[in-house]
């Protein structure tokens, strides 16, 4: 038989003799049961183990281990019969281990139809009633992660130490600051396209002059949002929703749950903040890039001054205009934030789950923030256009 690793208290059993009274004997695992010590001695442990535990008539106290971890407790645990003796005493972090011992694995879908098919059954589901389902869920988790944000406000409210400054600085470094490149190149082409195609346009009409008009209006209260926050959901959007899988990959997240640490307030609440201070600076910063490239386009096209260009923007485009796209802002950036943060913590722990809640999460956020924005087109139309 090998022995244990040197410097580590070898497992071993203690009986003691049977009480008079009650005729039971108490048996005490004593040393180290983890998955060195354990080394060569685990099959000769668990058969002793299932020896002492038949009939149920030995107690047992697992109170005298110096250590215990998921080897030694799936060797108990088998040994036991997959079940807790009727007499038995632990620490409570014991439970922990055993309690993921004992829940059984969550079942697949159950087949909703089966049609017969050369004599064999073939479980089919409805597609219809399999998407009302995935529908189904996904609402019901984003009400109850959005209940437990307000919770956490409440919280926060009353503990301000618990707020993470330092999370919030990162994320907004990392959605903000990182993302002032790409979207300034993509800013400044889209801006000297869309110039371009209208200056032709209005050329024809002898209308040079109101490209400023059609640019100031559609950067500032529709492109100029719109773009922005498509391109940080594809961007940070799908970062967030990857760290929150690595996480499930690497059980980070169940051991925040063991620490009693609030995968809301530590990991969603940040977030959230972040992108809602990032995003009306990126939707400046965006906007300004796409009527530079206007204005770059307008003067090869039309010969336009810069001056002229610059000049004109104030004049023709109210500012309630500006105000409307930075509010839209805000709230692109707490839906993504949002939707990142909801497919990634629905992520299981395999690299499937993982490429399919990125592609998920950016997706419904682009579809999220273009719904929303028809719905503020809609409701503010008569705003900022008279």
């Amino acid at each position: 038989m090998l022995t244990a690793m040197q410097g580590t208290t070898p497992p071993t059993l203690a009986i003691e003799e049977e009480d008079p009274a009650t005729g039971v004997a108490q048996v005490r695992p004593l040393g180290e049961w983890t998955v060195l010590p354990l080394g060569g001695l685990f099959e000769p442990l668990a058969a002793r183990v299932a020896e002492l535990a038949r009939g149920g008539r030995h107690r047992w106290d697992l109170r005298g281990l110096e250590r215990l971890d998921s080897a030694g407790a799936l060797l108990l645990w088998q040994a036991w019969g997959r079940r807790r003796p009727a007499q038995l005493q632990w620490l409570p972090e014991h439970e922990f281990l055993f309690d993921q011992l004992s829940t059984p694995a969550p079942a697949g879908p159950a087949p909703i139809a089966s049609q017969m098919f050369g004599g064999r059954a073939v479980s089919r589901q409805s597609p219809l009633r399999e998407g009302l389902a995935v529908t189904a869920g996904h609402l019901l988790g984003a009400t109850r992660l959005l209940g437990q944000l307000v919770l956490d406000l409440r919280t926060l409210a009353r503990r301000p130490g618990l707020i993470a400054w330092r999370d919030i600085s990162a994320q907004v470094y990392r959605a903000g600051a990182q993302a002032l490149g790409i979207t300034a190149l993509v800013g400044f082409l889209v801006g000297i396209t869309l110039s371009y195609l209208t200056s032709r346009q209005l050329q024809a009409f002898g209308a040079d002059i109101f490209v400023i008009n059609i640019l100031g209006l559609s950067v500032w209260r529709e492109l100029g949002p719109l773009l922005a926050a498509i391109l940080v959901a594809g961007r940070s959007g799908s970062a967030m929703t990857a760290q929150f899988g690595a996480m499930r990959v690497t059980q980070e997240l169940d051991a925040l749950s063991v620490m009693g640490i609030s995968h809301t307030i530590r990991l969603v609440m940040p977030k959230l903040v972040a992108l809602a201070i990032s995003m009306p600076l990126i939707v400046v910063w965006t906007s300004s890039m796409i009527l530079l490239g206007g204005a770059v386009a307008a003067r090869a096209t039309l010969g336009l001054a810069y001056v002229q260009f610059l000049q004109g923007l104030p004049a023709v485009v109210p500012v309630e205009n500006l105000w409307l796209g930075l509010s839209k802002s805000v709230v692109f950036g707490l839906l993504i934030a949002f939707v990142a943060s909801h497919f990634g913590l629905r992520i299981k722990p395999n690299s499937e789950s993982l490429g399919s809640g990125v592609t998920q999460a950016v997706v419904s956020s682009i579809t999220l923030v273009i719904v929303v924005d028809a719905i503020f087109a809609v409701v503010f139309s008569g705003v900022g256009l008279g």
